[in-house]
């Protein structure tokens, strides 16, 4: 039996210590907001976070998470910043199938906690390894600056 912290909630999981975080959030605990993309960590559709840091879940082994604070798109908007970065990308539009966005958030918010006031370059480096294959990369952009922009006011 494993012992997890999501979104502010312990979790008794009984799963191997192998089986990536991804499968456990969507098939044990029912959290289906995580999505799976390629599986090998490249698409950062399955991204979460990880005592705050942007981790890919699809491959992050459950049994090294120890006591760790994992937090999921379910959850990131009840923080400031996540809230933020939701509406921004709601007041911007950016979303158009939708698949890769929870993975764009969490990566999104794990930026503008580490670096408040993003330029350009911190932006393409923190986003580099999310991929949308509808092509929303300036709203993206966009919605990031905005958030940063309300975390001044």
């Amino acid at each position: 039996m494993t012992s997890l912290r999501i979104n502010g909630q312990i979790h008794e999981v009984d799963v191997p210590g192998d089986m990536p975080l991804l499968w456990v959030l969507r098939d044990v605990v029912g959290l289906t907001g995580t999505k799976f993309g390629c599986g090998i960590a490249q698409c950062g559709a399955c991204t979460v976070h990880i005592d705050g840091k942007a981790v890919r879940s699809c491959f992050l082994p459950v049994g090294e998470i120890g006591n760790r604070a994992i937090t999921t798109i379910e959850a990131v908007g009840e923080t400031p910043t996540g809230a933020k970065v939701q509406k921004a990308w709601l007041d911007l539009e950016v979303v158009q199938c939708g698949y890769c966005q929870s993975g764009q958030i969490m990566s999104a918010v794990a930026l503008l906690a580490a670096t408040p006031n993003p330029d350009d370059s911190d932006i393409d480096a923190a986003m580099a390894g999310n991929i949308c294959r509808c092509g929303t990369y300036v709203r993206i952009r966009a919605a990031i600056k905005k958030a940063a922009g309300a975390q001044q006011a």
